[in-house]
């Protein structure tokens, strides 16, 4: 993995990756100040983000350690930023618990939640000058070149994975968030018809995944998972179109996951989940595939977009 530890996890240069962090954080220390404005003046953004929460020892704290750690940071201050995320991180598991026990406070929960991955983010980014997609490339998501096995077996090791990836990721998980979605109390109403477009989706995209795993069995020789990648590159079926067809289905499938169950933040995970295989997976698995295909992978992502299928000229 040498070649891909040269790789960062996102495009952008280490200077404009810091100027991004710090960007963030500075829009952070604004948006907490006026929050904590709106939670002493409003009551209604009070109830909604704090519950019977006491206001007053929170601020206490949170105004040092969140507003203004976030401000210094935005100043090149590096360990402000890591007290930031560490109390971030804090406190949203805070927040998540006393929401799920008392159903009050969700949309703070949420808030919290969402400034812990922006704040995590934004201290990589502002110290590092990148996001180490690297870190994640372990274990079963390491790559590996498939050991040479007979086509049933590979048929069979990819529709294990598929299962396995099935049940985690569009069922047990968007479970657990509906949940909390409506323990929480923050739950949307959605229109009637959302839920059979959701389903007409899911067809739609188990469809194109299961054609996608398939072709990568049969024709690469190997299995989607990064522990088992194929022999051979592929540029039949699905991949004639988009050089990540089971990306797209996994991420319509989550998508319409949430549509059926009328969730938004089920929504939101798998939209989320495409961010971080696009900006922290992708690049290392092209690094990846150049290293291991050469000039044949590189004509190949020369003529196939990645995500949306090129028109005909």
């Amino acid at each position: 993995m040498a070649h891909l530890s040269q790789l960062g996890a996102v495009t952008a240069e280490p200077r404009g990756a810091r100027t991004l962090g710090r960007a963030y954080f500075a829009a952070q220390a604004v948006a907490g100040a006026a929050w904590w404005v709106a939670v002493f003046a409003v009551d209604g953004v009070r109830v909604a983000t704090l519950g019977g929460l006491d206001p007053v020892p929170l601020a206490l704290l949170d105004v040092p350690l969140f507003v203004v750690a976030s401000a210094l940071a935005a100043l090149r201050v590096r360990a402000a930023a890591w007290v930031a995320a560490a109390w971030t991180a804090l406190v949203a598991a805070g927040m998540a618990l006393y929401a799920t026990a008392t159903t009050e406070a969700g949309w703070g929960a949420v808030l919290m939640i969402a400034a812990t991955a922006g704040t995590l983010a934004s201290a990589l980014l502002s110290t590092r000058g990148r996001l180490p997609g690297e870190w994640m490339l372990i274990g079963p998501f390491a790559f590996r070149t498939a050991r040479p096995e007979g086509r049933r077996a590979l048929l069979g090791l990819t529709g294990l994975q598929v299962l396995v990836f099935w049940v985690l990721f569009l069922a047990v998980i968007p479970a657990a968030i509906v949940w909390l979605e409506h323990r929480w109390r923050v739950s949307i109403p959605v229109p009637p018809g959302v839920p059979i477009a959701g389903a007409v989706l899911l067809v739609a995209a188990s469809t194109l995944g299961l054609w996608s795993a398939h072709t990568m069995s049969t024709l690469g020789r190997g299995t989607p998972l990064p522990a088992a990648l194929p022999r051979r590159l592929v540029v039949a079926g699905p991949y004639r179109w988009v050089r990540n067809p089971m990306a797209v289905a996994g991420i319509a499938q989550g998508v319409a996951v949430g549509l059926i169950a009328g969730s938004w933040l089920v929504v939101v995970y798998a939209i989320c989940g495409s961010a971080v295989w696009n900006h922290l997976i992708r690049p290392h698995e092209e690094a990846d595939l150049s290293a291991r295909f050469g000039a044949e992978y590189d004509r190949y992502r020369a003529s196939v977009a990645c995500w949306v299928p090129r028109l005909p000229r």
